[in-house]
């Protein structure tokens, strides 16, 4: 009984996290269709006046990209701004053959009379927070734009972000990330269904209301003095880009989210890829709650919802620890279930919490309506993408659960970049990167153990009682999504 008595408490604490992580998603839901009703002008830099047009350095942070670094570059060289007020920065950590490649890209470039440096660092001390943190010290831009390497800004990109900066007290202008490659895969298509929500539903419902956001590490502008004012960059966490926007915001900074400027970037097309991007992502988040937690509690000028929408923002990636607790005790709550009678009451009221799914399907509906129509057609795609990217993502939790642990537990670890690919058609192959490690983890075998784990929930439903089917749709898309990242791991090896 005290071990049935545990699993009731954990399971029932794990579904109330979610519930609440709901409600605030729901929030931020209301206050993005609010915003869309209410524009207010801003003031704006007038930049057919030379003089308030300011002097901007770009920052390229590379490491071993020798598949994107033509491409990045000739995009970079084709930015729309004035050649006398704009200085580009190619912070290059390289190892591989690809440093040799870009420092003759950069001397060609250079003979064209673009102001770029190469600026190669022996020791990547810091990782990306290093470099850009390096970079800073000889940067002569009073406004600081920054562009992974699988980023591909419009030409006319400055001139739709620098003006903002007039209001004095905006420290970053972010700009929602575009897909490259949406089409490509099954997994392509969920991840740029799982960015799709972060940049409008949650971005814009928080940048509405004056809530904390962050700048996400890309596509974005800082003001210089805002970075400064802030600490400058922090290699202590694997998310130093959120860590630096929470503590700007903290210091009183404002932020602007542009949703209508959208920056088109390449996705990782192969599940490995896509692992060590989400370890970071999740990892990150864990540990800048841990760093932040107290100074976001403690602060005297922010109010109490905004506190409360900063802490769940920072626990985003706790949720896959709570989706797996609740995933793998749901099998043992079946059996609970109907060996105690006396329970009934209990399981009719955590019945109530299905209304958990049913808010992210209207928030997530919300946001693929307004980017993709909202016709019968839509809405049956839509159907189909939100339990596929729903199976899909728990098939994560037990990598991304790992990832968070180890982030509140303060384990460190090196920041792995994601391997970039410069596919753009679904002709394109990725099989000849030399940056993919082809290796079998344990933790492959553990999510190939989970999916018949929960094989065994569903013929669960069909034996316990007089069959009880309330819990098999949930084992049956986590079947699925284990499914998907179990036979992935194994068969693409990479």
């Amino acid at each position: 009984m005290i071990l049935e008595t545990a699993i009731i408490i954990v399971y029932t604490v794990a579904l109330l996290l979610i519930f609440v992580y709901a409600l605030a998603q729901l929030n931020l839901m209301l206050n993005y269709l609010s915003a869309s009703k209410h524009k207010n002008p801003e003031p704006q830099f007038d930049f057919s006046n030379p003089d308030e047009i300011p002097y901007v350095t770009i920052q390229l942070p590379v490491y071993n990209e020798l598949y994107v670094m033509d491409r990045l570059l000739d995009n970079i060289s084709k930015i729309d701004y004035p050649n006398n007020k704009l200085e580009i920065q190619v912070l290059d950590d390289s190892t591989d053959e690809s440093l040799h490649k870009t420092a003759l890209k950069v001397k060609e470039l250079q003979q064209n009379g673009l102001d770029i440096k190469h600026i190669h660092r022996t020791n990547r001390k810091g990782f990306k927070a290093g470099a850009l943190r390096s970079g800073l010290k000889t940067a002569k831009g009073e406004f600081i734009a920054v562009f992974d390497a699988d980023f591909m800004p419009k030409s006319c990109w400055l001139k739709q972000t620098i003006p903002f900066f007039k209001d004095k007290n905006i420290g970053v202008v972010q700009t929602r990330w575009g897909h490259l490659n949406r089409n490509y895969s099954i997994l392509t298509k969920i991840q740029a269904f799982a960015l799709d929500a972060h940049f409008t539903l949650e971005q814009t419902g928080r940048n509405s209301k004056g809530h904390f956001i962050n700048f996400n590490g890309t596509a974005g502008v800082w003001r210089k003095t805002c970075i400064l004012d802030a600490g400058n960059w922090e290699g202590d966490t694997l998310t130093e880009d959120l860590d630096l926007s929470y503590r700007a915001q903290l210091n009183r900074w404002k932020f602007k989210y542009l949703e209508h400027v959208e920056t088109p970037a390449e996705l990782p097309v192969v599940i490995s890829a896509a692992r060590s991007q989400q370890f970071r992502w999740n990892k990150g988040g864990a540990e800048n709650f841990q760093k932040m937690m107290l100074r976001i509690v403690n602060n005297k000028h922010i109010s109490l919802k905004t506190k409360l929408h900063g802490l769940l923002h920072l626990l985003n990636s706790t949720m896959f620890l709570n989706i797996l607790i609740v995933a793998v005790l749901s099998i043992p709550m079946l059996y609970i279930k109907h060996q105690n009678q006396q329970l009934k009451l209990y399981f009719y009221v955590m019945s109530f919490f299905v209304v958990s799914t049913v808010i992210f399907f209207i928030c997530y509906w919300v946001m693929y309506k307004r980017m993709y129509g909202s016709k019968v057609k839509d809405f049956v795609q839509y159907l189909v993408m939100f339990f596929t990217f729903f199976s899909i993502a728990m098939g994560f939790s037990l990598h991304n659960s790992i990832a968070v642990i180890e982030g509140h537990l303060g384990k460190r670890s090196d920041f792995i970049r994601t391997p970039k690919f410069n596919i753009n058609t679904i002709t394109d192959s990725w099989k000849d990167n030399k940056y993919l490690k082809r290796t079998l983890s344990f933790q492959v075998v553990l999510e190939g153990l989970l999916m018949g784990y929960f094989a065994f929930g569903m013929y669960s439903a069909f034996v316990v009682g007089n069959g009880d089917f309330g819990l098999f749709p949930f084992h049956l898309m986590l079947f699925l999504g284990f499914g998907y990242v179990f036979v992935k791991s194994v068969f693409t090896r990479a």
